[in-house]
């Protein structure tokens, strides 16, 4: 089985708040995009969503079905026919500890070839309390374009300063 090479496409540490982060003229050269983040939300609450958006698309061409938990409970829910793509709890906000930041993965397979693009993200808030949450979700983006472009927006209003962002393409090797 081929072994798996990531290469930086780009990165993003962010020197001011900023309430998007956008990765464009993004290469049709590798296999799958991977896309790494610690992030933290200026708004009040303890976490986030990031909303996600490829090529610009602000149609209802996206599907989110998502688990998480925390320290004492745990839930599910789906989104459909959204306007958006999640990556769930992706931005602890202000309420949370001081200087901690959300932990995050998105995962982007078969990112050029003709059929909707599914993707996947897990994410993990750190609050130092019982109401940190573990997410995963899985999601769709029902469009057969390639994804040539990510905007990252956050739900709560501005990614603050020393929010990092990572954009990786996978080639497999022989």
């Amino acid at each position: 089985m081929p072994s798996p090479t990531y290469t930086l496409i780009a990165s993003n540490t962010l020197s001011s708040s900023a309430a998007s982060v956008t990765f464009s003229s993004i290469p049709n050269t590798f296999t799958d995009l991977v896309l790494k983040g610690s992030s933290r939300s200026a708004g009040g609450n303890q976490a986030f969503a990031i909303l996600l958006r490829f090529n610009s698309d602000s149609a209802t061409n996206y599907s989110d079905t998502t688990i998480e938990g925390s320290g004492s409970a745990a839930s599910s829910y789906r989104e459909s026919n959204s306007v958006y793509g999640y990556i769930t709890n992706g931005n602890v906000g202000s309420s949370a500890t001081a200087n901690t930041f959300s932990n995050w993965e998105l995962y982007l397979p078969n990112y050029t070839v003709n059929s909707n693009k599914p993707f996947a993200d897990f994410s993990v808030t750190e609050t130092n309390a019982t109401a940190a949450k573990m997410s995963a979700d899985a999601g769709l983006w029902r469009n057969t374009a390639t994804i040539s472009s990510i905007v990252l927006t956050d739900n709560g209003g501005n990614f603050v300063s020393g929010s990092s962002f990572f954009l990786y393409g996978i080639r497999a090797t022989a």
